[in-house]
């Protein structure tokens, strides 16, 4: 005689079993549609493979398993399919869930299938396999994929095999039912269990309230090693973990699996269904469900397909909804109140209670706790209930999880026994709820975390990077200066301005080299060192076109990235006009020189107008200067006036638009666009001025124009003044000159290193590159200087 152990608490509720026991399992049949969930087990939801319009057999795998934890599923009965989509499932919450929709042919047409005739040859990862691409799951409580509990490894060695066919909730009779009538597939359900879990004992754990399933139960398994133990009935012994500690007295500890004992737990109707799954090739697509209660007229239960609307089994069992309080899927102590009839039939539906309101009358209202401490005699996991009430009703989640809410089985025996009547499981479930979402929401902040620590490790990275080739910038700016300021190289420079300077007293000169980069060298230190130009007329016109046709090509791209920056509102607006602007200037300044070179070459003035301003105001100062020639006439004055004046217009139309939009939109350039209206408006008004100061009738001769009204003159002046100096000078003073300049040039430039320095500036390498630079012509020129100096003395 085995030995039984006690569990602590427990209640004895009204079994209400005998109802249902009437009559032998009777089949559903088929349902004109099939809803099957996507999600009928523990883990991740399977994924659909099949499309919307596809016929589907029946046995067919619809969804394949996503993940270590997670289980296919079939289609029940042969079939098309109707659509994939959220459908209400069976769930405390109501909530919706993907679920496959069959419209059902009436054929029940199978899939080739075909089972395994001697399994004892194969192995156990093959084995478990089968049964994982079979679909089943736990079929008596949260669904748990049998396969997962299946695949322990060797440092887990199973010592004992448990089938739970206690179904200790009041009302359901599936598994007794099925027991009953089908122990022998149930013991070899158990049979393939043991070779694949290889355990040294095995036991059948069934109440002894259910003397018939006993009986057949030892008749089958008689012969087998297999141990079907009777124990006295009290619920919750068919929890897990009380139904290990009642057949074995050993406790599975807090937070841990029945595998950490050497412990493996299976329900018997999942041994069923390994059964059909291993001998004859057949997926779990239906189990035995009760319907009962006393709004339906014949409760009994069925071999029903899954995904069969729990509204068809209803119209089975003659249901009357008028008298029915609640529908509850699953028993009255553990059980959930449905929402909708339309919901589907799963792999863990294992009763429809359809009660009446003088069977089970709804709850009183909850009164305040009287501390009497009955809940805590009942709890079967001798949990405090009432202490985890206050902390539920607190949400002091960090007191519930050291109180072990998490092993809490919600069977409801603190509930039932409460004189207050608190619904005490709810508020468990629902800080359940709110500690997984807490660790959740935990989980998610560490990898944004994580995520931004990787960004600003990337960052720092790439700046220091950006540093060390700085750095390395530098320093080879500094070897390079070094080299240039070796003692052999300022010889070299010393003898060179030396040579220059005996050559040009001598008045001799070199003939300039042929080939053109050399020539360029020539020109660059015959201007250097103050000799007489030494490029031709043609060579000069030549160089000065090239070199107008390069600028000219500049200010095309310049303005086109200042009209982008416009058009994109880019902050950098004003870098852009700034661009511009020179590079117009520095064009201005060629067509001048141009201009003047060409003029130089000519007899005599040119008679006609350029069509460039610029080279139009060069023509007017360089004819005034050589002998007092006449300006534009006034009708040539008042056309050019008149031609400013529309394009200026133009421009200004145009600028006063884009403030007004940068005004609209809130741009932050809108103070630059106002800056350039202002500038438009005084141009244009300045062009009309001179356009009114003009005379209507016939031309007068023009006045003297002074320099000073000419920006052009002037800069034509300033540069001849320059020339002249420049010409005057020794070959020491245009070096000292040249120091001088240079001396300023660096001063400048390390203003601007230090300030770009001091805002982390990205031009600071840039700065730094050009000083260096800077700094070995200023080493040239000293020593050039030098030489000079010991020339002269």
């Amino acid at each position: 005689m085995r030995k039984i152990w006690d569990i602590h608490g427990g209640i004895h509720p009204p079994e209400n079993k005998t109802q249902s026991l009437q009559d032998n399992i009777r089949a559903a049949g088929i349902p004109a549609q099939l809803i099957v969930p996507l999600s009928q087990h523990i883990g991740a939801p399977a994924a659909p493979i099949v499309n919307v319009g596809d016929r589907v057999l029946k046995g067919q795998m619809i969804g394949e398993a996503k993940g270590f934890v997670s289980a296919p599923v079939h289609a029940p009965s042969s079939g098309t399919v109707a659509a994939i989509e959220p459908r209400v499932i069976p769930h405390p919450s109501g909530m919706s869930a993907p679920c496959v929709v069959i419209n059902c042919d009436g054929k029940d047409e199978w899939i080739s299938h075909q089972g395994i005739s001697d399994y004892r040859s194969l192995d156990k990862n093959t084995l478990v396999d089968t049964i994982r691409n079979a679909g089943i799951a736990g079929m008596g409580g949260a669904g748990f994929p049998s396969s997962v509990k299946l695949s322990g490894g060797k440092d887990k060695p199973i010592e004992t095999l448990i089938l739970n066919g206690t179904e200790c909730e009041p009302y359901i009779t599936a598994d007794d039912i099925l027991m009953q009538e089908r122990a022998a597939e149930i013991i070899a359900g158990a049979e393939i269990l043991r070779h694949i879990v290889e355990p040294n004992e095995t036991l059948i754990g069934v109440e002894d309230n259910k003397p018939e399933a006993l009986a057949a139960m030892r008749a089958a398994a008689e012969g087998t090693g297999i141990e079907v133990v009777s124990f006295p009935t009290k619920y919750p012994s068919g929890g897990e973990k009380q139904l290990i500690q009642i057949l074995t007295g050993m406790e599975v500890p807090s937070g841990g699996l029945p595998a950490d004992i050497g412990i493996v737990c299976q329900n018997i109707g999942s041994a069923r269904a390994i059964y059909r799954a291993v001998c004859h090739g057949e997926p779990l697509i239906s189990r035995v469900t009760t319907v009962t209660g006393e709004a339906c007229s014949t409760p009994r239960n069925y071999d029903v397909l899954i995904g069969t609307p729990v509204q068809y089994l209803l119209d089975l069992s003659h249901f009357d909804a008028s008298r029915c309080i609640r529908l509850i899927m699953g028993g009255p102590m553990m059980g959930y109140t449905l929402q909708d009839t339309a919901v589907p039939i799963v792999k863990t539906s294992n009763c429809v209670l359809a009660p009446t309101v003088e069977e089970l009358p709804p709850p009183p209202p909850a009164q305040a706790c009287i501390r009497c401490g009955m809940c805590a005699e009942a709890c079967p996991v001798s949990l405090l209930p009432q202490q985890m009430y206050w902390f539920s009703r607190a949400q002091e989640h960090d007191k519930l999880e050291e109180h072990n809410l998490a092993d809490c089985i919600e069977c409801g025996a603190c509930s039932y026994v409460c004189p207050s009547n608190i619904p005490l499981v709810q508020y468990y479930r629902a800080s359940k709820a709110e500690i997984r979402q807490a660790q959740q929401d935990k989980i998610k902040a560490e990898r944004s975390k994580e995520r931004f620590e990787a960004r600003q490790a990337r960052i720092e990275r790439e700046a220091a990077e950006k540093e060390a080739k700085r750095k390395a910038r530098l320093e080879a700016a500094k070897a390079k200066q070094q080299s240039a300021t070796k003692d052999g190289s300022k010889d070299d420079i010393i003898q060179a301005a030396i040579a220059r300077s005996k050559a040009k007293k001598s008045g001799g000169a070199d003939n300039p080299p042929q080939d053109p980069a050399q020539a360029a060298i020539a020109r660059a230190q015959a201007a250097r060192s103050g000799d007489a130009v030494s490029e031709t007329a043609e060579e000069k016109t030549a160089r000065l076109e090239k070199q107008l046709a390069s600028t000219e090509k500049r200010l095309a791209a310049a303005q086109q990235k200042l009209q982008l920056a416009i058009d994109n509102n880019d902050d950098n607006v004003e870098a852009f006009r700034s661009g511009v602007e020179k590079t117009e200037g520095k064009l201005q300044a060629l067509h001048k020189e141009l201009d003047a070179h060409r003029a130089s070459q000519a007899p005599a003035p040119a008679e006609s107008v350029s069509d460039d301003p610029a080279a139009a105001a060069i023509a007017r100062a360089q004819a005034k200067r050589a002998g007092g020639a006449e300006t534009e006439s006034p009708d040539a004055a008042r056309e050019r006036l008149t031609t400013q004046i529309a394009s200026t217009e133009k421009r200004l139309d145009a600028a006063q638009q884009k403030y007004a939009d940068a005004q609209a939109q809130g741009d932050a350039n809108a103070a630059a666009f106002a800056t350039a209206v202002e500038k438009t408006q005084a141009k244009l008004d300045k062009l009309r001025a001179e356009l009114a100061a003009l005379p209507a009738a016939e031309p007068e001769p023009a006045a003297e124009v002074s320099n000073a009204d000419d920006p052009a003159a002037q800069a034509i002046a300033r540069a001849l003044a320059a020339r002249n100096a420049n010409a005057e000078l020794s070959e020491a003073d245009k070096a000292r000159n040249a120091v001088s300049s240079l001396e300023k040039r660096i001063a400048k430039t390390q203003q601007k290193l230090d300030q770009a320095q001091a805002d982390g500036d990205d031009n600071a390498a840039i700065l730094s590159d050009t000083l260096a630079k800077l700094q070995g012509k200023l080493d040239e020129a000293r020593q050039a200087l030098d030489a000079l100096s010991q020339e002269e003395n």
